[in-house]
């Protein structure tokens, strides 16, 4: 038997929920790149503050990527796993040349929104499936990305 015969969910709506946990997946991996890159050329007012800040945000983006893989796999589906997959499947679009606090932190705003709207059509999506475990998941990321939101916009002025 198959995982999906175990949890009780429809092998046809685990496979919508995947498409739009795979899209999910390569914005991820594209802002983890973003982070990393931000976190390494950051200069000037806000480095000390920021340096460690956007640490703890790939770390996090991180943990997302292992745990959408995870649920994709949960579902029946086989994570994409080539940074060119990745490129070719993400909205999110690669940073090059970043390294003033105001156009990091701009950036990793509209990646936020761009990631709560995904996140939200995926809750969406999930919950009319009774797929309480991705609804959950995608709950959770909600809660921490619409504060992290909050508290960079206050951080920006």
């Amino acid at each position: 038997m198959k995982t999906l015969d175990y949890i009780h969910l429809d092998a046809v709506a685990a496979g919508k929920v995947v498409e739009a946990l795979q899209q999910l997946l390569a914005d991820y991996q594209v802002f983890y790149t973003n982070l990393r890159g931000f976190h390494w050329n950051i200069k000037g007012h806000g480095f000390f503050v920021l340096h460690s800040k956007f640490e703890d945000m790939y770390n996090d983006a991180a943990e997302k990527v292992d745990e959408i893989a995870e649920r994709i796999l949960m579902l029946g589906g086989t994570p994409a796993n080539k940074y060119s997959d990745y490129l070719k499947m993400a909205q999110i679009k690669e940073v090059d040349g970043v390294n003033k606090a105001d156009d990091a932190l701009n950036h990793i705003l509209e990646t936020y929104g761009h990631l709560i709207a995904e996140e939200r059509k995926i809750l969406s999506l999930a919950s009319s499936h009774n797929d309480e475990v991705t609804v959950a998941m995608m709950s959770d990321y909600l809660k921490e990305q619409e504060k992290m939101v909050w508290m960079l916009t206050a951080y920006n002025g």
